[in-house]
């Protein structure tokens, strides 16, 4: 069977995270990505031996800068399965007609609306609803993780009420933009947060309420889940429930902090660093006056990586199964 060709749109955190991932993949290939300037990401991917493409308008700039661009991004585009787009949020919605006018699939990032797509994936919750679709949107790294940890939950023991409170790192490491800050911030003022109903387009019926915060950090975020379950059950339970997820890891022997968890993934020789599952303390697992409380922490720049990857197969219909996808895709990346 011949590999499903993948071109990524944007390639920046994201974008080339989904590039290296792909590439591992036995069933997929990368044909090209695209970037509008000829910075260092571009310089990276064309010494890894991707095909650089570019703006139109900008094919000579690059050349300029030292990349030799293979064509425009509809020339990129016209060469693909599937698109993954990961420009910036506010700028993937407007290349929906590009894709529909070349009649490729498309992924879009969890910056963009539910709306775009109508359909927002989690490899483990709604994996069969993103068969064969042409547009689909991985929601975002919060969603991703929280949706890992409330689907197992609901499906073991029903979810009567979610309520979250979502402590966000300000900035990514690398973006010098939007930070240092010395501040806490209300991510937003007014309540609550857009993170519950984010949930809900992915599971629809989960009662989920969330607050967030914005924190003076870049390493991850921090998430402290408090939910009522419809059947009653132990921490040990939930543990031994957490420990059968694909996309779950416990952290415990004296990590106490995200600094520490962001150091274990570049002691396990972690590309980048990545932690793509969700880490969970599994001491904090608890159940209190008969409700689960516990806390996890999310890579805002990785964990939705392997979905990004399980969204193709999907869509493309080359693997049907979810969970036979998420164990290849574990395995290629080494989760």
């Amino acid at each position: 069977m011949s590999k499903v060709k993948v071109a990524i749109n944007g390639y920046g955190t994201i974008g080339k995270r989904v590039a290296d991932a792909v590439s591992l993949q036995d069933d997929m290939e990368i044909i090209g990505i695209a970037k509008t300037r000829p910075n260092y990401e571009a310089v990276i991917a064309s010494e890894k031996g991707y095909a650089v493409y570019t703006l139109a308008d900008r094919i000579d700039a690059m050349k300029d800068g030292g990349i030799s661009a293979a064509g425009s991004v509809e020339d990129m585009i016209a060469e693909a399965d599937v698109v993954v787009d990961c420009t910036p949020g506010g700028v993937g919605v407007k290349n929906k007609e590009l894709y529909e006018k070349a009649g490729v699939k498309a992924i879009w990032q969890g910056g963009e609306k539910h709306d775009l797509t109508g359909c927002s994936f989690n490899s483990g919750a709604n994996y069969e609803g993103a068969l064969g679709k042409d547009f689909v949107r991985v929601v975002s790294c919060n969603t991703t993780g929280l949706c890992r940890a409330i689907y197992p939950l609901d499906q073991e023991y029903g979810v009567k009420k979610v309520r979250v409170t979502l402590m966000r790192r300000s900035a990514d490491p690398n973006d010098i933009k939007n930070g240092p800050i010395n501040a806490i911030v209300p991510n937003p003022i007014t309540l609550p947060s857009h993170h519950g109903p984010d949930v809900k387009s992915v599971i629809p019926h989960i009662n989920i309420t969330s607050t967030a915060v914005k924190l003076p950090t870049t390493l991850m975020h921090l998430h402290t889940l408090n939910m009522e379950l419809e059947r009653e059950c132990t921490a040990d339970d939930v543990k031994e429930l957490f420990a059968k997820q694909p996309r779950i890891r416990f952290v415990g022997q004296g990590i106490t902090s995200t600094a520490e968890i962001m150091e274990l993934g570049k002691d396990l020789g972690r590309s980048r660093g990545d932690m793509w599952e969700n880490c969970v303390w599994d001491e904090s697992i608890t159940m209190h006056e008969g409700e689960l409380y516990f806390f996890q922490a999310i890579h805002q720049e990785s964990d939705v990586i392997p979905e990004n990857v399980d969204a193709i197969r999907a869509m493309t219909e080359i693997e049907t199964d979810g969970a036979k996808s998420i164990a290849k895709t574990n395995k290629a990346m080494g989760i």
